[in-house]
C-alpha cells in the first residue's frame, strides 16, 4: 500500500483512540495428523498482512478472497468492495466455535489468493485445514494487532453493598483469550486497518482505493461507537450488569463500562460444558445480584440458560454472537446496533 493511505488510515485510527480515550483432498482432522491444536499452532501459519507479495492478477481477474465468518467478511466487504471476489465459509446462523470446514470448503480455500480468518482462536475446529492450506495460501488474522483478553481467572464481580454481598465462584478454566473482539468497534478498525494492508499488497495497482475504502469504514465506526455510547449513557451504573451463555461480552463490558457477572457457560467457546457447582454459584450471584436480564445467542443452543432461568427468574434476551443475520442483523453495523439496543431495554427496564 503506498506510504499516504496507510498514514491517513493510521492517523485517523489514532484520533479515534485518543478521542474514546487443481484436485485435492479433504484434510483429516488436526489430532489425527498429530498437530498441536490452539493458537501455538495457528500462529504458526499467519501471514503478516503487510509483508505478502502481490499475485500478479491478470487482465480483469480479481483478488479471490475468503472470509472465515459472515462478520469477517462484511468487515472485508466494506475494503474491497468490487474489486475483489468475497465468499465467506460459515454461513449465517452457524457458530463459529464449532464449524467443522466441508470439502467443498477445502476446495474454496485452495483456490484463493488470500484467506481472511477472526483469529485467536475462534476457528479452532478450522485449524487442520488451515494449516494444510497454509502451504499454498496466505492466511490472514484480522485481529493481529489488538491486544487479547486473558482468561485464567473469573470475572467476579466486587460487592458495592451489603445487598451485592455474593460473588460469582465459577471455577478457574484453562489459560486462554478472549476471541470476540468484535463486540468493541476499535478492534474492528484494527480489522480494516489489516485487511487494507493485506489487500494492498497483495494487489498494488488497487491499494489507494483499499486505503480509501479503509478510511471511509473506520470513520463509520468511530460513528458507531459515538452512537453505542450515548444509548448506554440512559443506564445507571448499577445496572450496567451482564450474565451471558458463553463469555462473549468482554469486550463490550470493557469498553463502555459494564461489569461480566459471569456466564452460563464459563468459557469463551460454545463447545465448553460448565460444571453443576459452576451453575450453582451463577444462580446464587443472580439472584444476590438482582440480575435483571440473561443475553443468550441466537446460535447458540438454550437448554442450560433456559433453565437457569427458570430456577432463577430471570428474562432471557436474545443476542446475535459469532454471526449476522438477515433481516435485522444483516452487517456488522446493524449486529452491533441490534444488541445494544436489546442490552439497553433489558437492563433499563
Amino acid at each position: 500500500m503506498p506510504r499516504n493511505s496507510l498514514s491517513i488510515i493510521l492517523a485517523v485510527f489514532s484520533i479515534a483512540l485518543a478521542a474514546c480515550s487443481s484436485t485435492v483432498s479433504t484434510p483429516t482432522p488436526l489430532e489425527e495428523q498429530g498437530q498441536e491444536s490452539g493458537l501455538a499452532y495457528v500462529e504458526e501459519f499467519l501471514s503478516d498482512p503487510s509483508d505478502l507479495s502481490p499475485v500478479g492478477l491478470g487482465g480483469g481477474e480479481k483478488l479471490r478472497v475468503i472470509a472465515t465468518t459472515n462478520i469477517v467478511a462484511d468487515v472485508v466487504g466494506n475494503i474491497g468492495g468490487d474489486t475483489i471476489e468475497l465468499m465467506a465459509l460459515i454461513p449465517l446462523g452457524a457458530d463459529p466455535h464449532t464449524y467443522q470446514p466441508t470439502p467443498g470448503d477445502y476446495r474454496a480455500m485452495a483456490d484463493a489468493h488470500v484467506i481472511f480468518i477472526s483469529g485467536l482462536g475462534l476457528e479452532e475446529p478450522m485449524h487442520g485445514t488451515l494449516g494444510q492450506i497454509a502451504e499454498e495460501v496466505s492466511i490472514v488474522s484480522l485481529s493481529e494487532g489488538i491486544e487479547p483478553r486473558q482468561i485464567g481467572v473469573d470475572e467476579k464481580p466486587e460487592p458495592e453493598s451489603e445487598g451485592k454481598a455474593s460473588e460469582y465462584e465459577g471455577d478457574l478454566h484453562p489459560e486462554g483469550v478472549d476471541p470476540h473482539v468484535w463486540f468493541d468497534p476499535f478492534n474492528v478498525m484494527i480489522w480494516a486497518e489489516n485487511t487494507a494492508l493485506a489487500l494492498g499488497a497483495l494487489d498494488p495497482p488497487n491499494a489507494d482505493l483499499y486505503g480509501d475504502n479503509a478510511l471511509e469504514f473506520i470513520e463509520t465506526l468511530e460513528d458507531l461507537h459515538l452512537w453505542i455510547e450515548r444509548e448506554v449513557a440512559q443506564l445507571p451504573d448499577e445496572n450496567r450488569e451482564l450474565v451471558t451463555d458463553h463469555l462473549t461480552l468482554g469486550y463490550f463490558a470493557q469498553r463502555y463500562g459494564f461489569e461480566m457477572i459471569g456466564a452460563v457457560i464459563p468459557a469463551y467457546s460454545t463447545a465448553a460444558e460448565p460444571s453443576a457447582r459452576e451453575l450453582a454459584s451463577l444462580e446464587d450471584a443472580i439472584i444476590a445480584l438482582d440480575i435483571k436480564a440473561l443475553f443468550v445467542g441466537i446460535t447458540v443452543n438454550p437448554r442450560i440458560a433456559e433453565r437457569v432461568a427458570e430456577d432463577t427468574g430471570v428474562v432471557l434476551v436474545p443476542l446475535y454472537s459469532g454471526s449476522l443475520s438477515e433481516p435485522e442483523a444483516g452487517t456488522y453495523l446493524e449486529f452491533m446496533k441490534f444488541n445494544v439496543d436489546a442490552i439497553v431495554e433489558a437492563l433499563g427496564n
